[in-house]
């Protein structure tokens, strides 16, 4: 599968983004204001942003969980739904743009559009093409007992299993390990 520059700056976006969301209700927020948002918008690089508000908070936040519906969706079908839907309601646009020094490529928001319409966008269609690809399987959560990180596989084989090989795949493997090596000391 052909990954371009801007899609695969979109699945990092969306991976980073949905990964800001508590795990649970003791958890903080990785987006609990708007100084969070703007360096949120910053490490992206996201073009085409203007002030930030609360609403666009509010907005990032609520396109979250919806992105992170479809890393959990159990089928390319459910996925498609809630990928239509995160697209259709930001009023998809695509037009070239060759801006800050990249070549051509597409940009799916509106001309001033908000954040969460630019990203529900931009990082809709980068899921919608590994859906059309019939690569959902590759949207994945770690399987690490304790984490449920989002991440896309792009491994060749499809077998990543976590989101950090060098975290939670070594932190697993070292304590199988260790029950191996207990079990065989008796």
């Amino acid at each position: 599968m052909l990954i371009t520059h801007d899609t695969r700056c979109a699945l990092d976006t969306v991976v980073d983004l949905v990964n800001t969301a508590p795990e649970d209700a003791t958890a903080q927020d990785g987006l609990p204001d708007l100084p969070a948002l703007t360096g949120f918008i910053a490490t992206h690089e996201i073009s085409d942003v203007g002030s930030l508000t609360e609403a666009d908070l509010a907005g990032v936040r609520k396109i979250r969980g919806l992105f992170a519906a479809v890393f959990a969706a159990p089928e390319a079908r459910a996925a498609a739904r809630l990928i239509n839907e995160l697209v259709a309601a930001a009023g998809t646009t695509p037009r070239l743009t060759d801006h800050d020094g990249y070549e051509w490529h597409v940009h799916y928001f509106a001309p001033g559009a908000s954040v969460a319409d630019h990203l529900a966008a931009d990082c809709g269609m980068a899921l919608a093409f590994f859906v059309v690809a019939g690569e959902q399987e590759r949207l994945r959560r770690c399987e690490a007992p304790d984490c449920r990180r989002a991440f896309v596989d792009l491994s060749r084989n499809r077998s990543r299993r976590y989101c950090d090989s060098r975290t939670c795949g070594n932190r697993l493997h070292v304590a199988a390990y260790r029950a191996r090596r207990k079990e065989a000391a008796g």
